[in-house]
């Protein structure tokens, strides 16, 4: 316990993913009681120092119980439309418990092409690490109203996975209707062990997994194991836990042991530059000046626009670019904040310029340091 406890007392960051069958007590309307329970423990976990993503599944199971059909639908048109009524209803509710503490709260729907997109991916960063910066809760969901086939993340396990991944979040956190995960299906074998701690990683988990049998959402065990996976990436702890648990998130946050940890590989920093490293094409090429590549090789800070001698290659806002010396040997890479245009006119300026050149002002840097790898 007291190692579990030191890895989440020290985590700054968490996302939080409520399941379907908990927000709606399965599919009879929202639970407004346990949205409740998890906003006031939402709200002790901001109160030690913890910045929260909330994301919640619902919407559409709302908005079944809202139109009174006996059961999800099945055709595209008639989810939308389910998500357009569930939304409402979901948002107002999470609103209306968060403003009790004076809490102010934000709605972000997203697709997989918000993500995949790497201009859509830097913006949607931006606003998710504004909003929490500010003490605003994020709510997040799949903007189900829109999404179609092609572009569905096919359960809130993989957003929340990857909303995790966006903001180098230490924890994610998933509320479930079951205990965690078992090493063989408990409904048909009354000897299932709970798996207390696992990595990851283990290949082993993906084949115990068992898939949903609540019929409201879309995720199972096997979409928890893919978004533990996924999380590990960027170095996250993933919990499954069962939602119903007294104080559940507070007693995660103290280091009990419910539910089944999954380990990443590597700590957070380590695992996200390793994945910024190696897992992203390299889109154009920023030439430094010697005093840049010193600031970079020593003490790892942001690369600022003055620091550049020349840009080359056609990229956008959000791309991977390599950064070299001016002997052309490679010094770093990372997730660039301006477009090869505009970096162009503002290479070899202050950032306080930016504005004044361009007509507008992303960021102060043209390469934060968290999205930028010395190699």
């Amino acid at each position: 316990m007291v190692e579990r406890k030191s890895r989440f007392i020290n985590a700054r960051r968490w996302v939080i993913k409520v399941g379907s069958a908990l927000v709606t007590d399965n599919g009879k309307g929202l639970d407004r009681g346990a949205i409740a329970a998890w906003v006031e423990q939402i709200v002790w976990l901001r109160s030690q120092g913890v910045e929260v993503v909330l994301v919640s599944s619902g919407a559409v199971a709302e908005g079944v119980a809202r139109m009174g059909l006996s059961k999800r639908p099945s055709s595209m048109r008639e989810l939308q439309a389910a998500a357009a009524v569930g939304q409402m209803g979901l948002v107002q509710v999470y609103e209306t418990n968060f403003s009790r503490y004076g809490c102010r709260t934000a709605q972000i729907l997203l697709t997989h092409d918000d993500l995949s997109n790497r201009r859509r991916y830097l913006n949607a960063r931006n606003t998710l690490l504004t909003l929490v910066q500010s003490g605003v809760v994020p709510v997040v969901n799949e903007n189900d109203t829109v999404a179609i086939d092609e572009i569905r993340f096919g359960d809130n396990d993989t957003l929340a996975a990857l909303v995790a991944n966006l903001l180098q979040a230490e924890v994610l956190l998933i509320l479930t209707d079951q205990d965690g995960m078992y090493d063989a299906d408990p409904r048909n074998n009354p000897q299932a062990k709970l798996i207390a701690e696992a990595r990851a990683l283990d290949p082993a988990l993906r084949r115990m997994a068992s898939g949903s049998v609540s019929g409201l959402g879309r995720g199972g065990m096997a979409t928890k194991v893919d978004a533990a996976v996924l999380a590990s990436r960027s170095g996250a702890y993933t919990v499954v836990a069962h939602g119903r648990e007294s104080k559940v998130i507070e007693r995660v946050y103290q280091g009990e042991t419910l539910g089944t940890l999954f380990l990443p590989e590597q700590e957070p920093i380590a695992a996200r530059k390793q994945w910024l490293a190696g897992h992203l094409q390299m889109k154009g090429t920023l030439v430094l000046d010697s005093g840049a590549v010193k600031v970079l090789k020593e003490s790892g800070s942001s690369l600022l626009a003055v620091g550049v001698l020349a840009v080359e290659g056609g990229f956008e806002r959000g791309e991977m670019v390599v950064c070299v010396d001016e002997q052309g040997s490679r010094i770093a890479c990372g997730l660039v904040n301006y477009s090869a245009i505009a970096a162009s006119k503002i290479r070899g300026q202050s950032s306080a310029r930016i504005g004044e050149i361009l007509g507008y002002k992303d960021e102060p840097e043209l390469i934060d340091r968290d999205n930028l790898v010395v190699l």
